[in-house]
């Protein structure tokens, strides 16, 4: 089986050469670096440059995609189904900057299956991992390589488990004071040593400067849905689809993706304040997570009104010692009596 496999190393995965749909341009960078929060001012201006970060969204094919896949990659993952490895998992991408892309630059593409491992045992399950390697190169000089890995496996039994287990956070020497945080019910977020700014997710080194010097602060808990996806599709057996997934903006101006909660996914709205809470999803995981604050200050105010004996609908804002409040509640409805 594996020696079949192997064959598939080095294989397009598009029949020929792509070609990004736009050119290299300002209005993609100005969106990115909104949607990050990146206002390094090498990204901005006459003479700026494109995030390293924006490497693959040049090639990508949108809402049509590309039509021009050369088929191996889907014979191998029909091999792997067909195997019994009918579950898959994005497990890492690596990225290497050779040159900085700059607006008007014309992107060309090659992707290859670069490798397919033996057969690996995980926690998740037993399987194979899948790499394939995109080498782009902006008008024909290559600009980077972006290495893009899958596991596609057999799930594990989980004998004596009450139901499927969320996927497992991939935990590294990058983020493991984050898990730290976690296990303590601390939101901690990193802050560069050498101009104090703040970052999340937690990296390495800091965007703004350039400093690998870092401590940390303990974010407030107080938030607001920045952005925000229902997901309906594809199912996963831990989730119970539609629910919300939220862009967070903390009180401390850093962003974080996490579960909105405490609301109905189709009320979630954008603006919407949320304090964060701890989840205990299993025995091993538990997870940061934000509940609607609207709904909260509503049940609180119920508590506290059901102590006060106080008969009032906590929507209903009217005093019921107004007199014209009394006067109104005392008027027949319309064609009664």
């Amino acid at each position: 089986m594996y020696g079949l496999l192997r064959t598939y190393e080095g294989r397009r995965v598009a029949a020929n050469a792509g070609t990004g749909k736009d050119l290299v341009n300002e209005p993609m960078i100005r969106h990115w670096c909104e949607a990050m929060g990146d206002t390094n001012p090498a990204y901005q201006g006459a003479d700026a440059i494109a995030p390293p970060t924006m490497l693959q969204a040049w090639t990508m094919g949108g809402l049509s995609g590309h039509s021009d896949r050369s088929g191996a990659y889907d014979e191998l993952s029909a091999l792997l189904d067909g195997a019994g490895f009918t579950s898959v998992v994005a497990t890492d991408c690596e990225q290497e900057y050779l040159r900085p892309l700059r607006p008007g630059d014309r992107i060309t593409y090659d992707s290859v299956i670069e490798s397919v491992s033996p057969r690996k045992r995980t926690k998740l399950g037993t399987g194979h991992f899948v790499t394939t390697r995109m080498d782009i190169r902006a008008d024909g000089e290559l600009a980077g390589t972006h290495r893009f890995r899958i596991l596609k496996y057999a799930p594990a039994a989980s004998p004596g488990k009450a139901g499927p287990r969320r996927p497992r956070p991939v935990i590294n020497r990058d983020n493991a004071g984050f898990w730290d945080g976690v296990a303590g019910h601390k939101l901690l977020i990193q802050r560069c040593g050498g101009c104090g700014t703040l970052r999340f997710p937690w990296l390495p080194g800091c965007g703004a400067c350039g400093s690998a010097e870092w401590d940390t602060v303990e974010a407030g808990g107080d938030g607001t849905v920045y952005s925000y996806v229902v997901m309906h599709h594809p199912p996963f057996p831990a989730f119970d689809p539609p629910f919300a997934v939220g862009l967070i903006e903390l009180a401390e101006g850093v962003r974080m993706v996490s579960n909105v909660v405490g609301v109905p996914y189709d009320k979630v709205r954008i603006g919407m304040p949320v304090r964060l809470e701890f989840l205990r999803v299993d025995e091993d995981l538990e997870l940061p997570v934000f509940r609607a604050l609207e709904v909260l200050e509503v049940l609180e105010v119920s508590a506290e009104q059901a102590e006060q004996g106080d008969p009032r609908d906590p929507g209903d804002p009217r005093d019921p010692s107004d007199p014209e409040a009394s006067a109104e509640s005392a008027q027949p409805a319309e064609g009664v009596g």
